[in-house]
């Protein structure tokens, strides 16, 4: 017998073909690190729920036009929120991993997946 999912966990966002939706694999592994982190104890749906809003109106409020686009923007932006203000990750890390993988972006060519080098060791 399958495991079932927990009630309160969302499910993979899916097109009409009912494959997984999202435009790009960091919007899949953004989706995946939420779901990780409330199966783990670390905050409750209605809490992550509250955030996400918050941040989506937040963002509404600045101009974004709320196209659907930007959605995945709003739950990373949820998820360094959250994951700093509990202590899960400093703000010194994010900051500082944030940045390996904006130049580990540029420096990987078109099509190819973005690697981080393990902690302390050469970059590409």
């Amino acid at each position: 017998m399958a495991a079932e999912r927990a009630p309160d966990l969302p499910a993979i966002p899916r097109d009409e073909a009912g494959a997984p939706v999202f435009a790009a694999p960091w919007e899949a592994q953004a989706f995946a690190m939420a779901v990780r982190l409330h199966e783990t104890g670390h905050f409750t749906w209605s809490e992550w729920a509250e955030r996400l809003a918050r941040e989506i109106k937040r963002a509404q409020a600045a101009g974004d036009p709320d196209r659907g686009d930007t959605y995945y923007h709003h739950w990373l932006a949820t998820l360094e929120e959250i994951v700093a203000e509990k202590g899960l990750v400093g703000a010194k890390e994010l900051s500082l991993r944030k940045a390996e993988w904006e130049a580990a972006a540029r420096a990987t060519p078109h099509g190819r997946p973005i690697e981080l080098p393990p902690r302390g060791g050469p970059s590409r």
